[in-house]
């Protein structure tokens, strides 16, 4: 069993420093929103989802560049950021087909992922929702006198709501330990950026509130996880948050039902053309660390597996009533500690 199958998050996490392993795990990103969205297809999905394709080179640039102590979060948008960052495969489709076998017991489905063992904070429904939350993590890490950092991702969309200035202003002020992280794929939802944002590029906004504004293109693991590995040693050192954009792109609609018709012509094969599994298997080709023909006997790996992960989540059942209500409220009868983040 290689660490990328392992059932360990930690284990899957610690992975990542070899360069394989990262473009596995890139390639597990796509092939498991795939299986999603045929599992949505085949009845086993209620509620929505919302895919990434597209955008492994952010998910798995950020996972490299910080340790499992940080703390991070994400949008609904973040079933490939919870499999960078140790997540495995069986954990998010179990917790997307609300399964007990799913990292939160299958109660919180596809925008409710959470794993305290690599700083994953529970993934957030509401647009914007995790620049506040960030900032609230990195004041206590401060408190409690560790150099933990706090990485808020979310997309484009975010950049306009008062959270988000509020979130920058006042982790400027207080000169806290934060990262945050733009995903500019160029849709609000629905919405190409330029219909609801002035500005072309967000990073500058950083300007406002004194902190680096970075523009990375985010087809590139290796630009990202520079990128990610200067603000977040910024941020270590005490010096204060960054704001880094990533230049991306979802090959899909916003959620499972959206063909993407409003999309102009043309722009998604010019996308594919720069995918970002492809980008990084010619590098590590040129590294002499892929052979010839690699790619495809790492993608067929890769498949069997998430369909082995795929076949163990359908084995397992559904949550019982009691399970799912044994969390809601400051009574209930739930002793469940898994999801403590603050033990030391």
């Amino acid at each position: 069993m290689t660490l990328s199958n392992s059932n360990s998050p930690l284990a899957r996490r610690e992975a990542l420093d070899d360069r394989l392993e990262q473009l596995r795990r890139m390639i597990e990103i796509r092939f498991v929103e795939e299986r999603i969205q045929k599992l949505f297809a085949e009845g086993h999905v209620r509620g929505s989802t919302h895919l990434a394709s597209g955008q492994e080179g952010v998910s798995v640039g950020i996972a490299r560049s910080i340790d499992p102590d940080d703390i991070v979060t994400c949008t609904y948008r973040g079933h490939g950021h919870a499999l960078a960052l140790g997540l495995t495969p069986a954990g998010v489709i179990g917790e997307i087909c609300g399964r007990v076998i799913g990292c939160a017991g299958g109660v919180g489905g596809s925008m409710h992922l959470v794993e305290p063992a690599i700083g994953l904070l529970p993934t957030a429904a509401i647009i914007g929702a995790g620049l506040p939350i960030a900032c609230g993590a990195a004041l206590a890490a401060r408190a409690r006198g560790t150099d933990r950092v706090a990485v808020a991702i979310f997309g484009d969309g975010s950049a306009n709501i008062g959270a988000f200035h509020e979130s920058l202003n006042f982790a400027a002020i207080q000169k806290l330990p934060v990262v945050f992280v733009c995903e500019n794929n160029l849709y609000g939802e629905y919405t190409r950026i330029q219909l609801s944002t002035p500005v072309e590029d967000i990073a500058i906004r950083a300007a406002s509130y004194n902190m680096p504004g970075v523009i990375v293109d985010g087809q590139d693991a290796d630009k990202v996880a520079e990128a990610m590995a200067t603000a977040v040693a910024r941020a270590r050192r005490g010096e204060g948050p960054s704001l880094v954009e990533m230049k991306t792109y979802r090959y899909s609609g916003h959620s499972r039902s959206d063909p993407a018709t409003y999309r102009p012509a043309g722009e998604l094969d010019a996308w594919l053309k720069r995918d970002p599994i492809d980008i990084f298997a010619e590098r590590l080709t040129a590294e002499t660390l892929l052979a010839a023909g690699g790619l495809d006997s790492l993608k067929t790996e890769v498949r069997e597996a998430v369909e082995t992960a795929t076949a163990e989540v359908l084995d397992s059942p559904a949550p019982e009533l009691g399970e799912i209500m044994a969390h809601v409220g400051a009574y209930s009868a739930g002793g469940d500690q898994r999801h403590l983040f603050w033990t030391n």
